[in-house]
């Protein structure tokens, strides 16, 4: 392969609700910790969410992957008032501009069959109705032929119940669960708790504050972390295969590499570009067909990692999926980016005015 062409780049862990979120009004509160940026920020987002907001996010999200050489999203999605049909609006958004999606759907047990919403939940409770809309959500696109997972939030926000029993569908489905896993402190007791569910299968994201050894793919998104102050994960310790992810922060995964790269290298001077690499084809273990799209990039030497972690300004040129050119020139080519770009506003809009009522 030239030097200047890559295979496609895959985003092991998105949240493509996100896209919108851009220039949001100010929380009511002023976050102090980590949980109260879920609580004050990305709760009351996903909880303003529709099937309209969903879709164009997710188109938005798609073709900037797109324009970045990420041919490959797995995603990670919640939005409590619209769960049923939320995995096919992404599906289709991703599909309309030309990306390959893996989705899933976050199920939790934060929002109680009162419609309260917890910070914590009791590991004994009863699953709540809406966790198990979530997990009906997750097997009716698995099941209809989407491409997915089974999704857990996080085991802070499920009952013991709830955990078990997205295992179990992910059992009988033959796919994985992705799950954030001791993103912050509070949910430093999801190892304990998980020990005995984690198949190899499962995607692990985050494993900031991870105390015990699981099974499972673990996904780096150093970007989010430092973002929100929960501490680095030191993943090159770990014995998990490491992918990386951005969090829902764009899909830019040549800028993710860098980040992580410079990130692992203050925390151990004797690292070399060369993990993060690694650490980026990882994931063709999860997403195989990236290993046949073609990105081309207008920098020589995209096949070594020692100058792709210190140049930053190499831009896509094209991109071609099961050998159709989806990207050219600075646009998509299957759908028009300014309307893309235009209909995202006005979701944007619709969702900063539910925001700020």
């Amino acid at each position: 392969m030239p030097n200047h062409v890559t295979p496609g780049l895959v985003c092991a862990h998105h949240h493509l609700y996100s896209s919108i979120a851009r220039g949001m009004p100010a929380p009511p509160a002023t976050p102090d910790s980590f949980i109260s940026v879920l609580e004050n920020i990305w709760w009351r987002l996903d909880a303003a969410l529709d099937l309209d907001m969903i879709y164009w996010s997710a188109a938005l999200g798609a073709a900037e992957a797109l324009s970045s050489g990420t041919t490959c999203i797995i995603d990670h999605h919640e939005s409590p008032l619209a769960i049923e049909g939320s995995l096919s609006t992404i599906a289709k958004a991703c599909r309309d501009v030309g990306v390959r999606v893996n989705a899933s759907y976050g199920v939790t047990d934060r929002w109680t069959n009162d419609g309260e919403m917890l910070s914590q939940v009791d590991p004994q409770s009863t699953m709540t109705h809406s966790a198990r809309r979530g997990l009906d959500e997750c097997l009716s696109f698995i099941k209809s032929g989407g491409r997915g997972m089974v999704g857990v939030h996080a085991a802070f926000t499920c009952s013991d119940e709830t955990l078990a029993e997205a295992a179990a569908l992910s059992e009988s489905l033959g796919v994985g669960v992705h799950i954030h896993v001791a993103e912050g402190p509070d949910d430093i007791h999801a190892g304990e708790r998980l020990q005995h569910l984690a198949k190899d299968n499962w995607l692990l994201i985050h494993g900031v504050h991870l105390q015990s050894q699981l099974a499972g793919r673990l996904v780096h998104n150093p970007r989010s972390n430092m973002n929100n102050s929960v501490g680095y994960a030191y993943p090159a310790t770990k014995p998990n295969t490491i992918l990386l992810g951005t969090d829902g922060i764009g899909a830019n995964m040549m800028e993710e590499a860098r980040l992580a790269y410079v990130r692992l290298r203050e925390s151990d001077i004797s690292q070399t570009p060369d993990t993060i690499a690694q650490w980026i084809d990882n994931a063709y273990e999860v997403f195989p067909e990236g290993l046949n799209d073609r990105v081309t990039w207008s920098y020589d030497h995209m096949d070594s990692p020692w100058h792709t972690a210190f140049t930053t300004s190499m831009n896509v040129e094209s991109v071609e999926i099961d050998g159709e050119r989806v990207y050219e020139n600075g646009s998509i080519t299957r759908m028009d980016i300014s309307e893309i770009r235009a209909k995202a506003q006005e979701q944007s809009q619709r969702l900063f005015e539910r925001l700020a009522s």
